[in-house]
């Protein structure tokens, strides 16, 4: 008995009649659309560091990039509050919670330049001075630079 998998369908498709999908969909424009009023009440600084990350019985959960910033928006969290209140989508606003979620950046490993010892490029150097063949000489030459500290300029 062998696996047949299910025919591939598209994405539109499975957003239009999976439940779960949809649902998720659906939520996803919600916050979105709810992050677009909120963008439109702050100050453009403090925009890219406060994002909606739920609405649910009269509370608002803002993730806000760090200590700083969520410092900032709670002295001002009435204002925003009786601003939010004026938009349809936020009927029922009563509450609004700061977090505070430093953003994730991946940090890649530190890049470590190939030094060579002065002994390893004067070795380089003094065989590339010995080599006949013009194209290995060059090659040589430029890992002997390695070794050699650089000029300031």
């Amino acid at each position: 008995m062998a696996f047949r998998p299910l025919p591939a369908r598209s994405p539109a498709v499975l957003l239009r009649e999976e439940k779960p999908l949809k649902a998720l969909f659906n939520e996803a424009q919600r916050i979105d659309q709810l992050q677009q009023l909120l963008a439109s009440q702050l100050q453009p600084a403090a925009r890219e560091h406060c994002h909606v990350a739920s609405w649910r019985e009269g509370r608002l959960l803002l993730v806000v990039t760090d200590g700083h910033w969520a410092t900032r928006l709670r002295y001002q969290q009435a204002r925003l509050l009786r601003q939010l209140k004026g938009f349809d989508a936020f009927a029922g606003l009563e509450r609004i919670v700061f977090k505070v979620q430093p953003s994730y950046t991946p940090h890649s490993p530190p890049v470590t330049e190939g030094r060579l010892s002065s002994t390893a490029a004067e070795s380089l150097q003094a065989t590339a001075d010995t080599v006949s063949d013009p194209r290995l000489r060059e090659a040589l030459e430029r890992l002997a630079r390695h070794g050699k500290p650089q000029t300031q300029d």
